[in-house]
């Protein structure tokens, strides 16, 4: 008689335990797509796939980037004019369409998104050149303006393989910096880069 009490109890403790487990996968699934759909969204993937590719940029990096920007609204626009997902300054997006050979380019064109990523992307890259692969480096160009960040460079010694976030002596391009590389690791997370 206690055999089969036992066997009971232990089916009914396996059922539980399938169930439990069932739950929390359910749950994980349910939670990655909260994830995607509120938090880290990803619009205009394959443009965003695609320009990285070509530039040979981290595509969760240039996601990162929009989302810190603009939270992926084609209309965002600051105070200062930067304007379009990638927040590009109309003189930056002129600098940019020079360097890369671009004719007819006009401020109004950083309205396109297709144009924007194309060049926030491209840009993105460049400083990614310019400071030997450096995302930390890089990211706080993109944010402060290169001439700033080699100007803390010279003054505080920074050297190449700079990544000491805690030093950057604004505070809005070092909170930058850390919100898109925490970007950076949750679009690698949720999404298949």
């Amino acid at each position: 008689m206690s055999r089969t009490t036992g066997s009971g109890a232990g089916i009914k403790i396996g059922i539980a335990v399938l169930i439990l487990c069932l739950c929390l996968t359910y749950f994980q699934t349910w939670k990655k797509d909260l994830m995607r759909q509120f938090v880290y969204p990803l619009q205009y993937d394959y443009m965003v796939r695609q320009y990285a590719h070509a530039d040979g940029v981290d595509p969760a990096l240039v996601a990162a980037v929009i989302l810190a920007e603009s939270k992926f609204n084609e209309t965002a626009a600051s105070h200062r004019g930067a304007r379009g997902l990638m927040q590009i300054m109309p003189e930056t997006g002129t600098w940019i369409a020079e360097k890369m050979k671009w004719r007819d380019f006009t401020p109004a064109q950083l309205a396109d998104v297709r144009t924007n990523i194309r060049m926030g992307t491209w840009y993105l890259a460049y400083l990614l050149k310019v400071y030997q692969g450096n995302t930390v480096l890089a990211l706080a160009a993109y944010n402060a303006g290169r001439g700033t960040v080699d100007g803390w460079r010279e003054t505080y010694g920074w050297p190449k393989d700079f990544s000491k976030i805690e030093e950057i002596p604004f505070s809005e391009t070092r909170e930058y910096v850390k919100m898109v590389l925490l970007n950076e690791q949750q679009y690698k997370a949720l999404y298949d880069f």
